[in-house]
């Protein structure tokens, strides 16, 4: 049986909110089963909303949710490594609306989960199995998740920028055969350095700078240490819809593909899987694997 997890042990770690500025707690701290993975506002009496896509609010520049008034942001960079580690149960303690933004990847919580341990629970895990192909446009942008016995995303993005263009602007990632650990988590988050220099005059991104994130002039790259991966864009890209996608309430066993898809089109995705029950089902495998690859086996070592 594939048994939903946790983590073994409590841990903490401290980080600037990339947009507040300010120095951010997170405690990540074991849950029991069917618990899912659920924020906790220290600095707003304790009140709690739950990573799911019913209370995504925020999808402009991050992925944000809300309930009852409380609110948390920047959210997908978390909940990536957690999908991908196969983390479903876990109270996230927050002193802050923000998830710290770490190195501007998803490696440092791929680390932190690592140092914490997985601890398999006795329920058994729910996977979103996709049975028919759903689609979602915008303009010229667009998202969908069709069938597939894995789980599979293929992301075309589309910038103009000389950097860009030549690292790639399409790729497919089969997590059957290629590691997230290895080959998505180290990808950074990345933006114009005039657009952050606009965004912090409106009090937005004080905490960006070139250690959270690959800052981009007209021409160049500004990081003096260059790319970890020689297509890093597109990959932090996958990065967000890993994140993104275990907003649904489990991990998706299907093929995401997408034209120029960001945070928003995501959640247009995700609340039309979920207005077609349908079209998707929910799953456990009592006797069989999961068709969906974990990196279980090494997951100690893969960073």
């Amino acid at each position: 049986m594939v048994k939903q997890r946790t983590i073994k042990k409590t841990v903490k770690a401290r980080g600037v909110g990339i947009h507040s500025g300010k120095l951010v707690n997170m405690t990540l701290i074991p849950a029991e089963s069917d618990h899912g993975v659920v924020f906790k506002r220290l600095d707003a009496g304790g009140r709690q909303v739950h990573a799911h896509s019913a209370f995504v609010n925020e999808v402009v520049l991050s992925t944000g949710l809300e309930s009852q008034g409380v609110k948390v942001s920047t959210i997908e960079h978390l909940m990536s490594a957690l999908s991908a580690l196969g983390v479903d149960n876990v109270l996230v303690e927050l002193d802050s609306f923000e998830v710290p933004i770490m190195d501007g990847s998803s490696a440092p919580f791929v680390f932190l989960v690592q140092s914490a341990g997985i601890e398999e629970q006795e329920a058994p895990k729910r996977f979103i199995v996709i049975k028919d192909t759903i689609r979602v446009e915008n303009g010229e942008s667009w998202a969908q998740v069709s069938p597939h016995n894995g789980f599979k995303v293929t992301l075309e993005i589309d910038f103009e920028h000389k950097k860009i263009k030549e690292s790639g602007q399409k790729l497919t990632i089969d997590f059957a055969e290629q590691s997230y650990l290895k080959e998505i988590s180290r990808a950074r988050t990345f933006g114009y350095e005039r657009d952050v220099e606009a965004l912090q005059a409106g009090g937005l991104a004080l905490g960006a700078n070139m250690d959270n994130a690959i800052a981009l002039s007209d021409e160049d790259i500004l990081n003096e240490d260059g790319m970890r991966y020689h297509n890093e864009f597109v990959k932090h890209k996958i990065l967000d819809i890993v994140g993104d996608l275990f907003l649904l309430g489990g991990n998706v066993i299907g093929h995401y593909e997408g034209y120029k898809t960001g945070h928003m089109l995501n959640d247009q995705l995700l609340s039309a899987i979920l207005s077609q029950p349908q079209a998707f089902s929910i799953e456990t495998y009592e006797e069989l694997e999961s068709p969906i690859h974990y990196y279980s086996e090494d997951w100690q070592n893969e960073l």
